[in-house]
């Protein structure tokens, strides 16, 4: 008897650079793999979307809409290309209008993209009607999509079977068009025995292709493929090292392995899949290949954090010297989890448990609601599949100034001046940057590190291994002032030089430093660690006490700095873009 042929999505160029690297990685050093792959007889890549779009900007100074004509370009004019999106919010981390969800598509169906997998993270039927749509008018696949995941222990009300069954049957009633559908576990924890009954149900209820996507995160995802296989699924994703397996989906090799002796089959060629891979592994070889991305990790399944979030945010965690903090965020999270109203964890949502727990865990227990998980427990991203901590709704509702409201997020945007496209218009206006689509919509799902990029102002934000450094056998350092020898140390802004410390400051070459400030003045100090990413002030400037004189950014949230005290801006001791640990003197008023 014939054997089963089970289609698969390389997600290497998307899913995988993004669980592993944060997609920091620059699109010259990967292409050529996409062309390997492609005379290997790989046809299905995912190939943009999600934090793909955002990245290009940030941190590879590359226009995403030119990385995927590149990709076409490359995978040639019969791939199918897909890419990720998150229902209202589109490539962004914040929910958009009805005009920019409709630009969504129209622009990457006009940048060479077959396939949108579109999905909502609440599992909100009503974020997808006008979202689905939009790809389906703008003449794209709209692959739907339902995402899943394992609650912590001992909590009931949603994601088992019975809940999926439910919101797919939702989505079907609401007659959103499509042309397949996929069960998206991006935490890689739902177990292998409700994949299989999910997949099942979702046969029953529709004849048309469906997809499994999952993680090795919780050490299960070979199981829940083949128990999606054998449901009825006709497509699973499946990823190439060194971008596999760990937090990433699992790699096209181990799956045809665990296939060899069943009645189904990998159509590949696993000589040329390895040799793409060991091409991959070389080109990627000088990044940093965080340890904790090729790992199984026991406690997710209690902590559900996607592999996309998970290395980003430790990459952003070593960024500030606090990476040790890491295994107590990860704890904080079940809380929020549990507290949180059961969204999927899957990017907004897995961004904004892990900056809830961030804050528990360094500001104190629901002391400060992280913007974005507050939104959602009030209400502004839709509706969670459970009822929400009741104070939790309140804290957040305090912090935030707002009210709990279960009108739909679209209808809020839609009347809102500042989210609608002509506001963006306005904005590329004010910087004197052409008006074209690309660019409203760069502005609009990027913000002001959009503008930057479109000014010219990006910088390249990728990871490379350190490279070995000569280190001193000890914490003191030669110095010699007029041909005299001294042995010195330096201690935070002090240098310690035979015993006695003085105070210094160190300025970039070509600059003056300024000297220390003298006299009793008011320090203002870095209440948490981040980069400065705005000065609000300069020197000579009146302040009031409350005031806000910097913005710090720390795991992707933006943390005001208010003035303590009424008074006037001495000596700036930083500079904006500049990273910052907690208790670091930013400012001082006299």
């Amino acid at each position: 008897m014939a054997k089963k042929v089970v289609n698969f999505m390389c997600t290497a160029f998307r899913d995988g650079f993004q669980s592993v690297f944060g997609m920091r990685v620059l699109p010259k050093d990967y292409f050529p793999a996409v062309e390997m792959a492609r005379d290997a007889g790989i046809r299905y890549f995912e190939a943009g979307g999600g934090a793909a779009f955002q990245s290009a900007f940030f941190y590879c100074n590359e226009n995403a809409f030119d990385v995927m004509d590149k990709f076409r370009e490359v995978a040639g004019p019969d791939a199918n290309l897909q890419t990720l999106a998150r229902g209202i919010n589109v490539v962004g981390l914040d929910s958009m209008s009805t005009d920019l969800i409709s630009l969504h598509a129209k622009l990457f169906k006009k940048h060479g993209i077959t396939t949108i997998r579109n999905f909502d993270a609440l599992n909100d039927p009503n974020n997808l009607i006008v979202s689905g749509k939009a790809i389906k008018d703008a003449g794209l696949q709209h692959q739907m999509t339902i995402t899943i995941m394992s609650l912590p222990p001992g909590c009931t009300g949603a994601h088992d079977a019975d809940f999926y069954e439910q919101r797919l049957r939702a989505v079907l009633d609401a007659d959103v068009p499509f042309d397949s559908m996929c069960l998206k576990d991006a935490s890689g924890t739902c177990t292998p025995a409700i994949v299989h009954e999910t997949i099942k149900r979702m046969r029953k209820l529709t004849d048309k292709p469906i997809s499994f996507h999952t993680h090795e995160t919780a050490g299960t995802s070979v199981l829940c493929c083949m128990s999606a296989i054998e449901a009825g699924a006709d497509t699973i994703d499946l990823s190439m090292a060194p971008v596999s397996g760990g937090t990433c989906s699992p790699d096209i090799l181990t799956m045809w392995h665990a296939l060899r002796g069943t009645d189904y089959v990998l159509d590949v060629d696993p000589q040329k899949i390895l040799e793409t891979e060991e091409f991959l592994k070389n080109a990627l070889s000088e990044y940093l290949l965080p340890p904790e991305a090729m790992k199984v990790e026991p406690r997710v399944p209690w902590s559900p954090l996607p592999g996309g979030a998970l290395t980003a945010n430790t990459q952003m965690l070593r960024d500030n010297g606090i990476l040790d903090k890491f295994p107590e965020i990860v704890k904080a999270m079940e809380e929020v989890v549990r507290k949180g109203g059961y969204g999927t964890s899957v990017t907004p949502v897995s961004q904004f448990y892990f900056q809830q727990a961030f804050n528990n865990v360094m500001q104190g227990p629901w002391k400060k609601i992280a913007e974005g998980y507050g939104k959602m427990v009030l209400g502004y991203f839709g509706r969670t599949p459970h009822e929400p901590d009741p104070e939790v709704v309140k804290i957040a509702s305090e912090q935030l100034k707002l009210e709990p409201t279960k009108e739909s997020p679209l209808a809020i945007n839609d009347r809102n001046p500042n989210k609608q496209l002509a506001h963006f218009c306005d904005v590329l206006k004010k910087n004197d940057l052409p008006i074209t689509d690309e660019n409203v919509f760069i502005a609009a799902a990027c913000g002001d590190k959009g503008i930057a990029f479109l000014k010219g102002e990006a910088k390249i934000g990728v990871r490379y291994k350190e490279k070995a450094a000569v280190k001193a056998t000890s914490g003191n350092f030669d110095v010699t002032v007029n041909g005299q020898s001294y042995q010195a140390s330096l201690d935070g802004d002090k240098i310690i030089v035979n015993g006695k410390a003085f105070n210094v400051s160190v300025a970039p070459a070509g600059q003056a430093a300024k000297p220390a400030a003298g006299g009793v003045g008011t320090e203002v100090k870095s209440p948490v660690p981040g980069t400065l990413t705005k000065l609000l002030v300069k020197e000579g400037d009146a302040v009031k006490k409350g005031q806000q004189i910097a913005v710090l950014e720390v795991m992707k949230m933006e943390s005001p700095v208010p003035s303590p005290a009424d008074g006037v801006v001495g000596r700036i001791s930083v500079r904006q873009g500049e990273q910052v640990v907690t208790g670091q003197l930013l400012m001082t008023l006299n």
